[in-house]
């Protein structure tokens, strides 16, 4: 018999591997282990978004050391305002990560993400004992770990630095009794009150589980996570961004333990909050920059990422090492996974990579729309991805993005341009060992296209769009079914039962008419009780819920919206306040819901940001400085003599913007008169009726930057239609109203919305206060407002000047300048107070009770 293999079978071996090579879905290769973090204290489970999948995402570019000029400098030029090393994560930090996340997905990305200058690291080296770094031995004792492990020095790391081989790492064999568990915890100085990233270290090594138990401690809160440390060691690991005390204390901790269902071991390393400074020395200083505005290359030195990593170029090419950098982390650690099991690494089943860019280019005039495109690389190198499917599966996702991209902008802005996918040999493209794609967002050479990316409401569509292709891709590639989250809830609002401290806490659901499976099916309701933060959640099937209230406690609600493929951003926070004592309830709605790009220039083309720089979801990173040149004839010129050129006057600075929470502060401030029970709403619940504001004894309506600015793709009014016949009504009953916002005249600019102005706050607009000390008289005291702007609180640039229509009106709180920045009203029917700037502004809390209280016993105590 021959022993030579017959023709046929040859034959069908030459056809498969042709299948193979051409096959562009994993086909039976899927992860189905442990994910590498999973946060156990959320109340509902993913059964159709991304729950269990990895995927490698960064916005693209930062700040960088230029080896030949031998100075730090952004990659890409200065225009607009911002340049595209900080312009696009604006989409991809605020927005795509957190959908992604919302979907149940874990979320590497190779730049420091955290919008935070602090940074406390807590380890097992160089720690005060009990201070904040404590062990606790109790079945089985925490013993040094076999490997090197982090440690922290003072000063700048030089290149080849490793921190994660300077020290030490602690570790203990597992136990299943709880009550014999032995725990580490990791207890930070925090320098300010604020929000900070959490990411714990641990080594893997051959007997690690995938089960290891983490608590976070914040503001009283404790959030639990499962860690699998079967993959991933060595390096930064991220759990979540929480809010935490300034100070050391046992309300902001992170603990550890030895608990698991498995018997192998436990590792733990330092534990780091905050995004910090960048402390990478180059060229002989560091970047002077939050670690979040630098390139990758340099986040990768200190999450310990080898040299051949992070500095491919030894050294002396730090740009091309940060375009590497990015698909060379992700391939170390997706390396040895199910989707790259012939490649050295940490086993992390990422299964995708993502570059988001923005891109030069330009329209004849500079108007309209440039567009986007899309890029892959299918021609270079291997025609195989490392688990054997195709290069093609990479054009397929190009092509995805960019035509769900286009389809999305044209649904909601009513054009846009597509431009290409191309197919080029780019190294985001080339390198990964996964399908990647990068998506070049729009132009930011191109005003039109940055009239729509400087739109925190543009951001928003953008990121969901392409968080949709990415779920369809992933889904359809393990042949699952795909459900889109849902939008946030709407017409939320907080009144009392008729059972003594009962709150009726009642919401919408929000239909995108876009994506019927995106309907909710479920909620998620968050309470904070006075100093505490958010807790986890509880699921919630209706649209309302009873909540028995404790006497005197400060309660703050949020919302969510949750379906089989995810959760929703959530609703405004709200507050409500149960006094036993008190016979009066003041309602606080929140009319602050503007999210806008700046003022376009009257001259030229281009962003005026000292007229109004606009408002960002939250803070931003996203300003690097004042447009200067805004001559049309200088279109696609990238130095000082172009259009568009920017100066660094922001440079390093996170901008706050609107965070939805205003209702909280001024609750406190009544809270202080120890008078009163509150409830809240948003102004969209009170202009659809659904609370009768006839119960309650003062509305305090918040408008914060509230206007209709003429120049944002969404358009907001300080007193729509709607809320003027609300008012109307309210006050015509004898109902008290205080009212503060900056622009609450200068908005109601025609004969009707100008007679409200006049009959019901009883003020005129009289022009806009341009002192810019923020100082206010009035109440017996002096104060300041926010009115630059900062990283703590949004800031009024512009405020208005209002004046009495009547005689029984009467100014209350003079400017700096001594022109009017607040009116009250006093007559026999209603009275009523009018601040021309917001008062959640007042920069001294003490002070904001002080004043509260003395514009309630004018309201209501007469």
């Amino acid at each position: 018999m021959s022993r030579q293999t017959p023709l046929f079978i040859i034959t069908l071996l030459l056809a498969g591997i042709q299948s193979l090579s051409a096959q562009t879905s994993w086909g039976h290769i899927d992860y189905k282990g442990e994910p590498w973090v999973k946060n156990v204290s959320r109340p509902y489970t993913i059964e159709h978004g991304l729950d269990g999948r990895h995927l490698s995402l960064w916005a693209s570019h930062g700040r960088y050391f230029d080896n030949n000029e031998g100075k730090w400098r952004w990659q890409r030029p200065a225009l607009f305002g911002t340049t595209e090393d900080l312009f696009t994560q604006t989409i991809v930090i605020p927005y795509l990560i957190p959908m992604l996340e919302n979907a149940g997905a874990n979320v590497f990305t190779p730049r420091e993400r955290d919008w935070q200058r602090n940074e406390i690291i807590v380890d097992n080296d160089n720690m005060p004992p009990f201070v904040n770094y404590h062990e606790s031995n109790l079945r089985h004792p925490w013993e040094t770990a076999p490997s090197q492990g982090f440690a922290i020095h003072q000063g700048t790391y030089q290149d080849k630095d490793n921190p994660f081989m300077a020290g030490t790492a602690r570790m203990a064999e597992t136990t299943h009794n709880s009550s014999k568990q032995s725990t580490v915890t990791y207890q930070p100085t925090i320098p300010e009150t604020g929000r900070y990233a959490v990411y714990i270290s641990y080594q893997t090594v051959e007997e690690s589980i995938d089960d290891a138990h983490y608590i976070v401690y914040h503001q009283g809160q404790k959030t639990e996570f499962k860690v699998n440390q079967q993959m991933g060691g060595f390096t930064w690991v991220y759990l979540g961004t929480f809010d935490f005390d300034e100070g050391c204390s046992e309300r902001n901790k992170v603990v550890v333990s030895n608990l698991s269902k498995h018997k192998g071991v436990v590792t733990t390393d330092a534990v780091r909050f905050g995004g910090g400074m960048g402390n990478i020395e180059r060229g002989g200083e560091t970047s002077g920059l939050p670690r979040c505005l630098e390139g990758a290359r340099y986040y990768a030195q200190w999450a310990g990422m080898p040299y051949e990593i992070y500095s491919c170029k030894n050294g002396e090419n730090d740009y091309g090492d940060d375009l590497n950098v990015r698909s060379l982390m992700t391939n170390l650690l997706c390396g040895g996974s199910v989707f790259a099991p012939d490649s050295i690494g940490r086993h992390v089943p990422i299964e995708l990579s993502l570059a988001i860019h923005s891109d030069a280019g330009y329209t004849e005039t500079g108007e309209g729309v440039y567009g986007s495109l899309s890029i892959c690389t299918t021609n270079y190198g291997d025609s195989c991805l490392a688990a054997g499917i195709s290069r093609e599966a990479s054009r397929e996702l190009a092509t995805a993005l960019l035509n769900n991209l286009t389809a999305d902008m044209k649904y909601s802005y009513g054009d846009w341009t597509r431009r290409q996918v191309r197919d080029r040999n780019y190294s985001e493209t080339r390198l990964p060992i996964v399908p990647s794609s990068i998506l070049e967002t729009l132009s930011h050479q191109n005003f039109g296209d940055m009239r729509y990316g400087q739109d925190p409401n543009f951001r928003f569509t953008l990121a969901r769009s392409v968080y949709k292709t990415i779920l369809r891709y992933i889904t359809s590639k393990h042949k699952k079914e795909a459900v889109v989250q849902p939008l946030a809830p709407n017409r939320f609002h907080i009144e009392f039962s008729e059972k003594a401290g009962e709150a009726i806490i009642s919401w919408q659901g929000v239909i995108d008419g876009q994506e019927p499976s995106s309907a909710p099916t479920g909620y998620v309701l968050y309470i904070a009780q006075d100093n505490s933060d958010f807790d986890n959640g509880t699921l919630l099937r209706g649209t309302s819920c009873h909540v028995q209230l404790k006497p005197n406690v400060l309660y703050r609600f949020r919302v969510a919206a949750i379906n089989e493929g995810g959760k929703s951003f959530p609703t405004e926070v709200l507050a409500a306040l149960y006094n036993p004592k008190s016979t009066k309830t003041i309602m606080i709605v929140n009319g602050f819901n503007r999210l806008s790009s700046p003022a376009i220039s009257k001259e030229g083309q281009g962003f005026d940001l000292n007229e109004d720089i606009g408002v960002s979801y939250g803070r931003t990173a996203g300003w690097l400085g004042l447009q200067r040149n805004f001559d049309v004839k200088r279109m696609g010129i990238e130095n000082e003599t172009g259009l568009g050129y920017t100066t660094n006057d922001f440079q390093g600075m996170f901008i706050a913007g609107n965070d939805f929470n205003y209702v909280g502060t001024h609750a406190s401030a009544i809270r202080s008169a120890g008078e009163y029970s509150i409830v809240s709403s948003s102004s969209l619940a009170i202009e659809k009726g659904d609370c009768d504001l006839n119960r309650y004894q003062a509305i305090d309506l918040l408008l914060g930057l509230e206007k209709n600015d003429g120049h944002s793709l969404v358009p907001y009014k300080s007193f729509r239609q709607a809320m003027q016949e609300r008012l109307r009504d309210y006050t015509a009953c004898g109902g008290n109203l205080l009212v503060s916002g900056a622009y609450i005249g200068s908005d109601m600019t025609n004969d009707e919305e100008k007679a409200f102005l006049a009959d019901v706050l009883k003020v005129s607009y009289e022009g806009t206060n341009n002192d810019l000390s923020g100082d206010v008289k009035g109440l017996g005291t002096t104060f300041k407002f926010y009115r630059q702007l900062n990283e703590k609180h949004y800031a009024a640039l512009k405020s208005d000047i209002l004046m009495p229509t009547t005689s029984n009106a009467f100014p209350t709180m003079v400017y700096n300048n001594q022109t009017c920045a607040a009116v009250a009203y006093q007559g026999n029917d209603y009275h009523a107070f009018s601040i021309g700037f917001p008062f959640e502004c007042i920069t001294d809390k003490a002070l904001q009770g002080s004043i509260m209280r003395g514009i309630l016993k004018f309201l209501i105590n007469r």
